[in-house]
């Protein structure tokens, strides 16, 4: 078996590729048309603006960006860089009006919401028919994750569960420097609550009214980088990141989400 340092610095190289590939596919996919209006939910402070949109010089009559954020301070940060960033709950109606936007960008957020599902109601309500929504996210459907469950480990996707102190002692070898330390507070910024494999993902996509016109996965862990983008395009069921780009294409299916 590899030395342990050794596993975690190789995760931590697949982790951060992973990542990179995700975005720039996700960033790519979101202007591959022109688009007007653009909602970025789960905003920050307002970093995809140029990150995903950079090409788009100002906002005009032509292209408008907007953010929802519960951070409160994110959200000062963004209207203080002239953004225009509103605080909202994602979990809760959108306080966007319907079927007003080009495109919804939700990159690595539905993983930290109560009602995932909802929201993804929610985004095709605000959209116009024939928008766009850009989704990216972890799949829990992966092979890494089934490895960590036989092994009697909680999987690192998540569900994470509300305690700082039994995360650190069942978390399985840490790929990612992003610190966990708010698993308890009310709103945790890094807590996985809901995540979905990408069939089921994508099914409910579907359900809702949206026409999914790429799906890919990013991540085919644990083999090596050399080996994983050719895993990555014949198996996307079993990565560990997923990106869907959808299109409103009809109504919303009556019932709850």
């Amino acid at each position: 078996m590899w030395p342990m340092g050794l596993m975690r610095n190789a995760l931590k190289k697949q982790y951060a590729r992973t990542m990179r590939d995700a975005y720039a596919f996700a960033r790519a996919q979101a202007t591959l048309h022109p688009v007007a209006q653009i909602l970025d939910c789960g905003s920050g402070s307002g970093h995809e603006r140029m990150a995903t949109f950079g090409s788009y010089a100002t906002d005009d009559d032509q292209f408008r960006y907007s953010g929802l954020e519960w951070n409160r301070d994110d959200v000062k940060r963004g209207n203080a860089a002239g953004l225009h960033i509103r605080e909202a709950d994602l979990n809760k109606a959108l306080p966007i009006e319907s079927e007003s936007q080009d495109c919804v960008i939700a990159y690595s957020v539905v993983e930290h919401l109560l009602m995932p599902c909802s929201f993804i109601g929610e985004c095709h309500r605000v959209l116009k028919p024939g928008g766009k929504l850009i989704i990216l996210t972890p799949n829990i459907s992966t092979y890494f994750t089934a490895a960590q469950i036989l092994l009697g480990r909680m999987p690192s996707s998540g569900p994470h569960p509300d305690s700082n102190r039994l995360i650190q002692f069942d978390q399985p070898p840490q790929v990612s420097d992003v610190m966990r330390d708010d698993l308890t507070l009310d709103t945790p910024q890094h807590r996985h609550l809901v995540v979905f494999s990408f069939r089921a993902l994508k099914k409910f996509l579907q359900m809702t009214g949206f026409c999914v016109e790429r799906a890919r996965g990013f991540g085919y862990y644990p083999l090596p980088i050399w080996a994983q983008s050719f895993f990555e395009r014949v198996d996307a069921n079993h990565c560990h990141q997923m990106v869907f780009a959808c299109r409103k294409v009809i109504p919303k299916f009556n019932g709850r989400a």
